[in-house]
């Protein structure tokens, strides 16, 4: 079905990406806008944040998509106890060679669920810093590569319920999405009591459906998607435009940019197109760029929010035109 990590197609994308939502939509019910968003993330290779109340999805949703790739997977409970060391891993004296060897931590996977990540101390959230950003893992000054491809899927309770800490601003812009789960309308709360109570669909039960191979072909491939230079100057501009106002403390970063147009050329391989257009960065751009925004404390004590602040400035800032 899928072409080879040696040969980056961009028509491989789209059947890879149907297989992929088909297969986590077993599990996943009436939530196809945030599956679509996942899967968007995971071929943009990008991190992907899923944010909301427990109780609604957000670590099936990261099981199904690592089950549907026949990739390692490794998932990191993170806890107040949890040390850095637990998760990139340690060098370890070997009395037989009379030399330190590494141990590899849970962050070595293709796909590493980081499991309520906000639940961890400051210092082992910021362990992944590195290697969400430079694929690799320094530890007693030896850098160990990380396996291609490599994905975070992290889950967090919202930083108001009892025993969380709230991400570091740098560690947040990492992540190239955040989507929040959402409860599910009654009837697909239904289907999962009547699935669930017959014991089906799980997403430990899910096979895979492609290769880590086959989503590194496609990575591949979506770089080579075109992105015409009005488009790139629309993104420069809503991400410029969140940069000068007074309700934020911090606008949107470069990195911010680059993430919203990699993202924009992944949903257009998505749906078998060779080009990006500016209904995919509008639909794109509240989980690229809502988590990356700081309010300011006034804009907060009026109720603003990061969501109203992107709907602003879609609203204010000019769409170009087809060949503009």
């Amino acid at each position: 079905m899928v072409q080879s990590a040696a040969a980056p197609r961009r028509d491989v994308v789209a059947p890879l990406f149907g297989a992929l939502l088909h297969n986590v939509e077993r599990v996943i019910q009436g939530k196809q806008d945030q599956v679509r968003l996942a899967l968007l993330c995971l071929l943009a290779e990008g991190h992907l944040l899923i944010e909301d109340v427990p109780g609604v999805g957000k670590t099936s949703l990261a099981k199904a998509i690592s089950r549907s790739i026949a990739g390692t997977w490794h998932r990191i409970q993170f806890t107040p106890d949890l040390l850095p060391s637990d998760v990139l891993g340690v060098s370890i004296w070997n009395r037989a060679t009379a030399t330190f060897e590494f141990r590899p931590g849970g962050v070595f996977a293709n796909v590493v669920l980081a499991d309520e990540i906000n639940r961890a101390s400051p210092k082992t959230q910021s362990a992944l810093l590195e290697a969400m950003e430079e694929r690799q893992v320094t530890v007693d000054a030896h850098s160990y590569a990380l396996p291609r491809p490599f994905v975070v899927i992290a889950t967090q309770n919202p930083i108001e319920l009892e025993g969380t800490y709230p991400l570091p601003e740098a560690q947040l812009d990492r992540f190239l999405m955040r989507i929040p789960m959402g409860y599910p309308d009654r009837r697909a709360e239904i289907a999962i009591l009547e699935t669930m109570g017959a014991g089906q669909r799980r997403a430990e039960d899910l096979e895979p459906v492609t290769t880590s191979e086959q989503v590194a072909a496609a990575t591949a491939a979506i770089s080579h998607v075109h992105v015409a230079p009005a488009l790139a100057e629309y993104i420069v501009d809503l991400v410029g435009a969140t940069r000068d106002r007074t309700d934020l403390l911090l606008g949107v970063s470069p990195r911010g940019a680059l993430a919203l147009q990699r993202a924009a050329r992944a949903l257009a391989a998505s749906e078998g197109r060779e080009y990006a257009v500016p209904d995919d960065v509008r639909w794109l751009a509240p989980a690229v760029l809502e988590h990356r925004l700081i309010l300011s404390p006034d804009a907060e004590l009026h109720g603003v929010t990061q969501a109203d602040v992107v709907r602003d400035v879609l609203a204010r800032v000019p769409v170009p035109r087809a060949g503009g």
